[in-house]
């Protein structure tokens, strides 16, 4: 039987024209760049699935909204419409703006260091929060279930917590030295996987009862409350805002970056519930690092279009395709015989590159290597999730073997159309098909910090 994908709930307006290039141009286009996707300019790509982190199309209606901006260095109205919509979906009492969420990561995190040998713990850190983690002098610890690495058996969270290894770890290290517990939903590192309501109900018990301080990192939270709803018991009839405001019930801090759900190309924020000491300090050290409470880093303009963005980004039928897009080109490649993260999570089709380039050794970097391939077959741009992304552990600088090996194939919201997909696909299933013919990578430049965004590489038998 035919699977069913739900239609763009949305027409095209305005058009962008991409350029085609050849497969001899991109051989050299790759190299000029150092094999680094990062370094390739925009030009040079056909479709871009670098990343969903400001890349969305905005609505006309967040069009419209850029038009009433309010530039004021203090007080903007755009700022108060912004906080009026951020406090009616969390029901949080303080909201302080940054330019996106590594933004809000810099301000909040070292206000919870307040010793040496503190530590962060989550289901898994992404690359910019650990390295804010680190920046602030702690250590982040990843405490994810162990589903999560089966990446061909089915779980309907696979981005949960293990409750058994959070609570080892408090106890290893010490309550007093855990600065805080950071929910990642959906869960990135671990393909986009979300994180159940119960799930997170437990980790906010566990840490009130030893008195740590819970974060949501919530770039991604709306489609965390959509696969709620779809696959957790006793959600169905809830509306989409009502889940989110249960799942934000469950923590004490949101930083978000709204590049993602938030539906706008810059931003991002702290959103504190009810502490206001801590509203206080993260207020005072905002404005040395992103600007004035009442911007932080944003024009006013783009305040306004998130206040409409957010909203938009909990319309059940803008998720249903949402999530349908990434699932059509996960469900293309498994019936190929690729192997991807199952199920397939919310905003990227995440690939194991583990299992099609066994022949590369981890700090040779496979998935570096097969996204490389689907650039030159396809003009494709696609990002590691793996070793790569990891780095050094910071106090023996050995590389980090990941557990994964991933490529990730993230979707724009509300940019490309089906066909743009199955262009994707084709070009994955082709490297897929010659996978033995793929090499690793050897580092001509590492940068000291999120190395995977500026490193220069060569293909190992080039060196």
């Amino acid at each position: 039987m035919k699977k069913k994908y739900a239609a763009e709930p949305y027409r095209i307006k305005v058009i962008e024209h991409i350029r085609q290039t050849t497969k001899e141009e991109r051989i050299k286009i790759l190299k000029n760049a150092g094999y680094n996707p990062f370094s390739l300019r925009s030009e040079d790509v056909y479709i871009d699935l670098l990343t969903d982190s400001g890349t969305s199309a905005m609505s006309q209606e967040q069009w419209s909204a850029l038009m009433i901006g309010d530039e004021a260095y203090a007080g903007s109205r755009s700022f108060y419409r912004l906080e009026s919509v951020v406090k009616n979906i969390t029901n949080y009492q303080y909201f302080i703006p940054a330019h996106q969420g590594r933004g809000a990561e810099q301000v909040f995190l070292p206000q919870l260091v307040t010793k040496k040998g503190m530590y962060y713990i989550s289901n898994i850190h992404f690359d910019t929060t650990r390295s804010h983690v680190e920046l602030a002098g702690a250590r982040a610890i990843d405490c994810v279930i162990d589903d999560c690495f089966d990446l061909q058996t089915y779980h309907p969270f696979k981005g949960n917590f293990c409750l058994n290894k959070l609570e080892k770890t408090i106890l290893d290290k010490g309550k007093e030295n855990i600065a805080g517990i950071i929910m990642t939903i959906t869960n990135n590192s671990a393909g986009g996987q979300p994180v159940s309501m119960e799930n997170m109900r437990q980790v906010s018990e566990m840490a009130k009862k030893y008195g740590i301080t819970t974060i949501i990192d919530g770039a991604r939270y709306a489609e965390n409350a959509f696969f709620i709803k779809e696959r957790e018991e006793g959600y169905q009839d809830m509306d989409i805002i009502d889940i989110a405001r249960e799942a934000f019930s469950y923590a004490d801090v949101l930083l978000m970056s709204a590049k993602k759900d938030g539906l706008v190309n810059m931003g991002g924020f702290i959103a504190i519930k009810d502490h206001e000491e801590l509203y206080n300090k993260c207020r005072t050290y905002i404005v040395p690092m992103e600007g004035f409470p009442t911007y932080g880093g944003m024009n006013g303009r783009d305040m306004d279009a998130l206040a409409v963005g957010l909203m938009e980004a909990l319309d059940e039928n803008y998720l249903r395709h949402r999530i349908d897009q990434v699932r059509y080109l996960g469900d293309r490649l498994r019936e190929a015989g690729v192997p991807v993260q199952y199920p397939i999570g919310g905003h990227a089709v995440f690939v194991d590159c583990k299992s099609i380039a066994p022949h590369i050794p981890y700090d040779q970097f496979p998935a570096q290597s097969v996204t490389n391939a689907i650039y030159i077959e396809a003009g494709v741009r696609a990002v590691e999730i793996g070793s790569l992304l990891l780095g050094r552990d910071p106090d023996t600088h050995e590389n980090i073997q990941s557990e994964m090996e991933l490529m990730r194939l993230t979707i724009p919201r509300r940019v490309y159309t089906y066909r743009h997909l199955d262009v994707v696909a084709d070009a994955v299933i082709h490297v897929f098909e010659h996978r033995s013919e793929l090499k690793g990578l050897a580092f001509v430049y590492e940068p000291p910090i999120l190395r995977h965004f500026t490193a220069v590489f060569k293909p190992i038998d080039s060196l």
